[in-house]
């Protein structure tokens, strides 16, 4: 019986913690259940859940017995029971004891709430909820505490030193609904999430720092917005703003994007008059030039409709389809494929030297503005209202790249974590996910 007991106890992962002193099975709508009856080792006891302290008991009877989920043993559901004492802690006041083997107001072994917490770092919510056999909101509340626990220093450590930052908004869900994202751009890490975006939640970030780390602060990068300006003037104006070469893409894919879709809807109009005359011609020779106008004129409209994707991506990315598609751009839109050419331009001149770079930079403004098309004109103007900013970021060489891995990432983690029900279970996802944490698995080494 005692190598039974000291089996389980290392089965269970209670070894030096906890000692057994029976077990129950049962059987309920097909599940297979275990209860282990096990008590906290003498020193473990009485501890209080949020100092550690060993306190004195403030009941002289235990409560009924409490249980905790723990990993499953080939298929059967475990539970870990115990009657925690009620204690008084000189700091706390009157508290329940900690359990060695779980996390504070868990339900759940440390094992398993760090269990779920890898798992939901490389699947979906829905497929951990069917794995583990727990619910939407118990994901969240696993992760939220795996987070406090293998980072409880998170916000101190994240806000010290921070010296170049990039801040952006991303959308969690349908209906317009953001976060604010606040990134350190030497580490890599999520720093700050905040929900909504805008001035008022920006001011939040800065309004959380002290001097000291506000007065560390040298470079702050985003998009345009007028907002992060203001915030900056206010509570960090000894930093540099910067706009960082991402945002300015894709402000140059949103006009050629634009510009594409004028030219479609436009066609599309001239084939709705087209179409008028056809079905009120009757002289056989106008009818079949008229079809004729109208078919070239739908075959020009879905050309145009169907190469959004090739003018927005850059032309060593381009798959034969795409390629054959931007080359009909080229030939029957030559206003359109010189817009295309002017974006990758930009894109390249975000590439260059500093030196370099600001010289080739005034000079496609010179260009841009020129071109007689409506859209790149007002690229143009955007551009000259943010050169400074934008100068600053290549002179400083803050790459757009880690900060585009990041976004990317955190979308990737918000479509995992729709399963989410609160916005804090998701952030605390997000930060235990988007930092250099290390989640470490049962029986493992951490990092293994």
């Amino acid at each position: 019986m005692a190598k039974l007991r000291s089996l389980l106890t290392d089965l269970l992962h209670v070894k030096n913690l906890a000692y057994i002193h029976g077990f129950e099975f049962g059987e309920s709508n097909g599940v297979v259940r275990v209860h282990f009856d096990l008590n906290p080792y003498k020193r473990l006891q009485q501890r209080c859940p949020h100092c550690g302290a060993r306190c004195s008991c403030y009941d002289s009877v235990r409560d009924t017995p409490r249980q905790w989920r723990a990993l499953d043993l080939g298929g059967v559901l475990v539970y870990l029971r115990y009657a925690p004492r009620r204690i008084h802690c000189p700091a706390h006041g009157v508290v329940t004891e900690s359990v060695p083997w779980a996390f504070p107001n868990s339900r759940f072994t440390k094992e398993f709430d760090l269990q779920v917490s890898w798992l939901a770092k490389f699947m979906s919510g829905s497929k951990v909820t069917e794995l583990m056999r727990i619910d939407w909101h118990t994901v969240g509340r696993c992760v939220a505490r795996a987070q406090k626990h293998l980072d409880p220093d998170a916000d101190k450590r994240r806000l010290n030193g921070l010296v170049r930052i990039g801040v952006d908004e991303t959308s969690y869900r349908k209906g317009h609904k953001y976060i604010t994202v606040v990134i350190n751009h030497d580490t890599g890490e999520v720093v700050w999430l905040h929900e909504n975006h805008g001035k008022s939640v920006f001011e939040k970030f800065f309004q959380t720092l002290t001097d000291e780390q506000r007065a560390s602060i040298q470079y702050v990068s985003g998009d345009g917005a007028r907002w992060i300006d203001d915030c900056i003037k206010e509570y960090v104006p000894h930093a540099k703003r910067c706009v960082d070469p991402f945002h300015v893409v894709q402000w140059a894919g949103q006009a050629i994007d634009a510009l594409r879709k004028l030219i479609w809807q436009t066609i599309r109009a001239d084939n709705r008059e087209l179409l008028k005359q056809i079905r009120g011609t009757e002289d056989e020779l106008e009818l079949r030039q008229l079809k004729a106008q109208y078919n070239e004129k739908e075959a020009l409209a879905k050309g145009v409709k169907h190469s959004a994707y090739a003018l927005g991506k850059a032309p060593e990315n381009l798959t034969d389809l795409q390629n054959e598609r931007l080359q009909f751009i080229a030939q029957t839109h030559p206003q359109l494929y010189k817009a295309y050419q002017l974006k990758e331009e930009l894109r390249m001149i975000l590439k260059l030297p500093p030196g370099e770079a600001e010289d080739m930079l005034r000079h496609w403004y010179w260009k841009a503005s020129h071109s007689r098309i409506g859209v790149i004109k007002d690229l143009a103007r955007k551009i000259k209202r943010h050169m400074g900013n934008i100068i600053n970021t290549i002179s400083n060489g803050l790459s757009n790249a880690r900060l585009e891995a990041i976004n990317n990432k955190i979308k990737l983690l918000i479509r995992r974590a729709y399963g989410f029900r609160n916005l804090e279970s998701m952030f605390a996802y997000i930060l235990l996910i988007c930092s250099n944490v290390d989640i470490p698995l049962p029986n493992q080494p951490v990092g293994a």
